[in-house]
């Protein structure tokens, strides 16, 4: 199924219910005086983050979501029932935004996160609450409020731990094959893979971490060229990008002007994304003798003056992929021990610190 990561959908919160005008009247109580009851509140409108969920593709067809009314208020004091509210599922890591104003409403990245998007409108108020010593029969009674509308740019980011990007044709999907059980599309023609790949990578049990495969990028994607710029968000979410070149690429290019120019769209898309750890992985070695490979491998680290992490790989043989793989996770495992470790900190210091005893 094709991945939809952007939607647009309309939230309309129900209105409250209109308050009643009513008296009371019985058999043997002349002059009951009001008794109208109040209306029910509209119901809202709430997203959702669900697990089960990993694409926008639903909101295609139905871009329309509105709560139920709130009934009207009714005699003898009766008030009406409140409108049930519209709950708006999405997939976790959605983004959602107010498109009339341009502000971020909220990030949904857990199962279960809650929006609330549009709120219902109050119930008018019956004649019941207007009587007074004056006005001892009251035919006044308020409408209910309007609900909320509003309109809403949905954006899924997926959720990652590491994050593959490189030029077309770099190797990204038979890289991804390799290490997890994912199966993207791989072909020797370059944008084979259309909209990002997840998969598990399990180094042994109880040990794994998620990959994302992205789209290739080219020079000017972060401007809109290209197929991987609808997907560079994505890579903002992981902990990890490796960036995979062909160690010789096979139309001639250099695999040094490749690199620069990934480095000019990240850093235009988004400077922190230059903050983020970025391991280079020299692909499709198997191509060359394996003294040639690590002659190409040491003139292309050279050139970039690169000081990260990097790998010599063949994801088509499978050579050297295990050992980035256990590299990967231990780098994680000590990011994970890390954020542990700076999240005891912090509570510890937001705990009062318990008096000792005056005796």
């Amino acid at each position: 199924m094709k991945l939809v990561d952007e939607a647009e959908i309309q939230v309309i919160a129900g209105n409250g219910g209109d308050g009643c005008v009513g008296f009371r009247r019985e058999k043997y109580i002349p002059l009951g005086g009001p008794d109208g009851g109040d209306g029910g509140t509209g119901g809202s409108v709430w997203i959702e983050a669900d697990e089960n969920l990993n694409t926008l593709v639903d909101f295609r067809h139905q871009k329309q979501f509105r709560a139920q009314r709130g009934e009207n208020g009714m005699g003898q004091q009766r008030y009406g029932k409140g409108g049930e509210d519209q709950v708006v599922r999405v997939p976790v890591g959605t983004l959602v935004l107010n498109v009339d104003t341009d502000e971020t409403i909220g990030d949904l990245t857990g199962h279960g996160d809650r929006l609330l998007v549009a709120r219902g409108g109050e119930g008018g108020l019956g004649n019941m609450h207007f009587k007074s010593s004056i006005t001892r029969a009251p035919r006044k009674a308020t409408p209910g409020e309007e609900g909320e509308q509003r309109t809403l740019k949905l954006e899924l980011k997926l959720l990652a731990d590491v994050g593959l990007l490189g030029f077309p044709n770099a190797g990204k999907s038979t890289l991804i094959r390799a290490v997890s059980a994912a199966t993207p599309k791989v072909a020797d023609y370059p944008f084979t893979t259309l909209y990002p790949n997840l998969g598990v990578v399990s180094v042994e049990p109880a040990r794994s971490f998620v990959i994302a495969d992205i789209p290739g990028l080219i020079e000017g994607a972060a401007d809109g060229a290209g197929l991987g710029a609808l997907f560079l968000r994505h890579i903002q979410r992981t902990r990890l990008l490796l960036h995979l070149v062909e160690i010789e690429p096979l139309d001639g290019s250099d695999a040094v002007d490749q690199v620069r120019a990934i480095e000019g769209e990240l850093a235009k898309f988004d400077a922190g994304l230059m903050d983020k750890p970025r391991w280079l992985l020299l692909n499709k070695a198997d191509l060359l003798p394996r003294e040639d490979a690590q002659a190409h491998a040491r003139r292309i680290v050279e050139a970039l003056a690169w000081e990260a992490p990097w790998f010599v790989v063949s994801g088509l043989a499978h050579d050297g992929t295990r050992a980035v793989m256990l590299q990967v996770q231990a780098l994680l495992d000590e990011t994970a021990r890390r954020d542990a470790e700076a999240a005891e900190a912090a509570d510890a210091a937001a705990s009062p610190v318990a008096a000792p005893d005056a005796g």
